[in-house]
């Protein structure tokens, strides 16, 4: 059975620069739900705090993801910056497309994971190269203002619960549950936003 109080109390007692991380991720996936590039400012801060939190707990893949996260926050910002100026419109990527980076992410899944688990201590190698692999492509969906890219955020935030939890990032863990529910807020508000476009 499931020990509530001891969740809650690893939750309560987390590090502070963990609840930095998760307010400032929450801030990030709010704004860019809402459109926003103030969201890449919060994602430069959250990235930068987590890079030094999954090196920590030995999720390295992870913690490389989040160096990731930090120059796609850049990009994102000078992207946005720049299409705020011609209209901010959301696009639409194609089933085909789709496949194709299923297929890529899924191949590089099976290979980081399989170099990971080989060559160092890496905790649950298949399981972070899975979230590192197919967030690459969300976030890179998302400074394109692509609209699928909060369906693979629902997937890889579902898997982010537990890979956290399995490490003890409890506060971690409830944070991608609220991600998850964001990406779903985000993805019914992009779509919105996207059949006004086409009206």
């Amino acid at each position: 059975m499931f020990d509530w109080n001891a969740f809650l109390t690893q939750v309560i007692t987390s590090p502070l620069i963990e609840w930095i991380a998760v307010l400032t991720g929450v801030l990030y996936v709010i704004l860019a739900a809402r459109n926003n590039i103030l969201c890449w400012s919060f994602a430069i801060i959250s990235a930068l705090l987590y890079m030094y939190i999954c090196y920590t707990y030995q999720l390295y893949l992870e913690s490389g993801l989040q160096t990731f996260y930090l120059i796609m926050a850049i990009i994102g910002w000078i992207m946005w910056n720049q299409s705020n100026a011609s209209g901010s419109m959301i696009k639409r990527w194609s089933l085909q497309s789709h496949a194709v980076n299923i297929l890529i992410s899924t191949l590089a899944t099976v290979i980081l994971g399989y170099l990971f688990s080989s060559y160092t201590n890496q905790e649950n190698p298949y399981v972070d190269a899975f979230t590192t692999c197919f967030s690459l492509t969300a976030t890179f969906l998302v400074t394109k203002r692509v609209l699928g890219n909060w369906i693979y955020w629902i997937i890889i935030d579902l898997i982010s619960i537990y890979l956290y939890a399995d490490r003890g990032l409890y506060l971690s863990s409830v944070l991608y549950l609220l991600f998850t529910i964001l990406a779903i807020v985000g993805f019914s508000t992009w779509l919105k936003r996207f059949k006004s476009q086409v009206q």
